[in-house]
């Protein structure tokens, strides 16, 4: 099983999303090819409802503990609850900046 899809099994079973998204990124850093090491997470759940950003971000990282231990070097994560997806502006996910290098 790829990385990516044990991402979004364990974020399915975390939080039952009305929308998840999981990105590999990889290939627009400087890693070789076929690796999957850097991840952008779109996820919208109600178990989101009244939690600060960085409640939301922690419940993420504690679900993936052990990818992020031993397998993911960068997790981008966009948490929603659904109140906030329905009336985000025609659903635009921010854009992954490019790739500085590794300490640039």
């Amino acid at each position: 099983m790829t990385i990516a899809a044990i991402i979004e099994q364990k974020l399915l079973a975390a939080f039952n999303p009305i929308y998840l998204e999981v990105n590999n990124e990889s290939f627009m850093h400087n890693v070789p090819e076929g690796s999957e090491s850097h991840f952008k997470v779109v996820i919208v759940s109600d178990k989101f409802d009244g939690q600060r950003l960085i409640g939301r971000h922690r419940q993420v990282n504690a679900a993936l503990a052990e990818e992020l231990e031993n397998h993911i070097h960068a997790l981008a994560m966009h948490t929603y609850t659904s109140e906030q997806w329905q009336t985000m502006n025609n659903g635009e996910i921010p854009k992954s900046p490019n790739c500085m290098g590794g300490g640039k």
